[in-house]
């Protein structure tokens, strides 16, 4: 006995309903769909989220390379003690006005650079935004 031969009659093609191919156009729409808002929400994480770990340690970075050279904290521990080793009055009188100087412009550098580093970052932010407002202000011209 043939297996072939044994088989039940096959049912005509089925003749596609009306309308197949614009259910594969709407899966594929909705599929770009979803990629767009997909790829939107990743590059706002990245831009908003990530940039501000990555953006900070490059800041941090800097502080603290200039640190080497201001030396604030040991500065700032060292305050009371007399300027190298003269333990008179005047060693420590001259000793404490010296370093609350260097103390004082010390954190007038960290603050202007701190504040610059702010105001890049807050540019940085705003760049999305500014470039949306630009493309509705003057039309989708590509």
């Amino acid at each position: 006995m043939n297996p072939v031969r044994n088989k039940p009659p096959q049912a005509a093609a089925a003749v596609p309903k009306a309308g197949w191919i614009s259910n594969g156009v709407n899966f594929a729409l909705g599929y770009l769909a979803q990629r767009f808002v997909y790829r939107a929400i990743e590059f706002l994480r990245h831009w908003y989220v990530k940039s501000v770990k990555i953006y900070s340690n490059f800041v941090l970075d800097i502080l603290s390379r200039i640190d080497y050279y201001l030396a604030w904290k040991i500065t700032l521990k060292y305050l009371f003690q007399p300027l190298y080793k003269d333990y008179s009055p005047i060693g420590y009188i001259l000793g404490f006005l010296f370093r609350l100087g260097r103390l004082t412009i010390a954190s007038v550098v960290y603050g202007i650079l701190f504040l610059i580093a702010i105001g890049l970052y807050l540019l940085w932010l705003l760049i999305p935004a500014y470039l949306i407002f630009l493309i509705f202000r003057n039309g989708f011209v590509f």
